[in-house]
């Protein structure tokens, strides 16, 4: 176990240089410094105030390290500044990116973990219900229902929500972000609702899949033979071991609950970290966006390691070797 654990870590450092390194040649090999800085104080300014700002944000060092210089370059600043989490500032607003990191992982973490707990509770026993009643008009209906869901855009669904229960029936307001325990519930509502409904099509149909399968399986035949009810079948047997694919979706989802969610966020202005990624990318921002997208690589990660990792603990059979 403990060297499966060493292994695997071993592995995700690897990863995490590799990440580096390919955020590197995009952001730096693929930009110019100069065209950085034009589009962050303006095409019209002095080459002097240029040279300036390149200064003040580390953009003048050479790209790669020499034999006679092997730290003062951009690429072993790149690395640094990563893996010590000093982000430096961004370069837009000259902001510290981690301070706006920190005010924004709060109103994120309010959308995104009950969301995630809302998601879970609506669409497992959604999910047991189809496969429980698999072939029967019951199953059809739901696999038509979560097809449906899931083929409409998101945008469908904020747009028709913010119109119909924001607007026209005043419900919840449309968009907008209070910390006040007693307003915060209020401005969470409708981003919420979207976010369940948005993807309770998608969940429903690959829990039902894992479900089905799991009741194909000898040992549930044999059970249901020997006269086991269909509903402790389903409810103590299929499920409990349904989790390692469960799982595999499950975890890797939590880390995300921390880099927030892009489109829920811009359109109910909610001032979480996706908000944040979009406003780094209609600013041009790229050391926000460079952060933000190395976070994103290190959370995905931990994710897979986590989820690996859980294998273990929730079928006895998985042997971590």
């Amino acid at each position: 176990m403990l060297a499966y654990v060493i292994r695997r870590l071993a592995y995700g450092v690897v990863v995490v240089f590799g990440v580096l390194l390919f955020l590197f040649l995009l952001f730096f090999m693929m930009t110019n410094p100069d065209d950085v800085a034009r589009k962050a104080l303006g095409e019209r300014v002095p080459p002097e105030v240029i040279e300036q700002w390149k200064v003040n944000h580390g953009y003048d060092k050479p790209l790669f390290p020499s034999s006679s210089n092997l730290t003062d370059n951009m690429l072993f600043e790149h690395y640094r500044r990563m893996l010590t989490f000093d982000f430096g500032r961004s370069d837009a607003d000259d902001t510290l990116i981690m301070t706006r990191i920190r005010e924004g992982m709060g109103p994120s973490l309010a959308l995104t973990v009950p969301l995630f707990i809302l998601s879970l509770g609506v669409a497992i026993p959604f999910a047991l219900l189809v496969a429980f009643f698999r072939e029967t008009y019951i199953d059809r209906t739901g696999v038509v229902l979560s097809v449906l869901a899931m083929s409409v855009s998101i945008l469908l669904y904020i747009i028709g929500a913010q119109y119909l229960i924001g607007k026209l029936l005043r419900w919840f307001p449309i968009s907008g972000f209070d910390f006040d325990p007693q307003l915060v519930v209020r401005f969470l509502a409708l981003p919420l609702l979207v976010g369940v409904m948005s993807g309770i099509g998608g969940n429903v149909r690959f829990y039902r899949t894992v479900f089905l399968e799991e009741s194909n399986r000898d040992y549930v035949r044999t059970a249901r033979a020997k006269g086991c009810g269909e509903a402790r079948l389903m409810s103590h047997h299929v499920f409990r071991n349904s989790l390692i694919p469960l799982l595999t979706q499950v975890v890797l989802a939590i880390p995300f609950l921390f880099t927030g969610s892009l489109l829920l966020e811009s359109f109910f202005g909610i001032p979480g970290l996706g908000a944040i990624t979009v406003d780094a990318i209609n600013g041009n921002d790229f050391s926000t966006l460079r952060t933000m997208v190395y976070i994103g690589s290190l959370l995905f990660i931990i994710g897979q390691i986590l989820t690996d990792l859980s294998y273990g603990l929730v079928d006895p059979r998985v042997r971590l070797e």
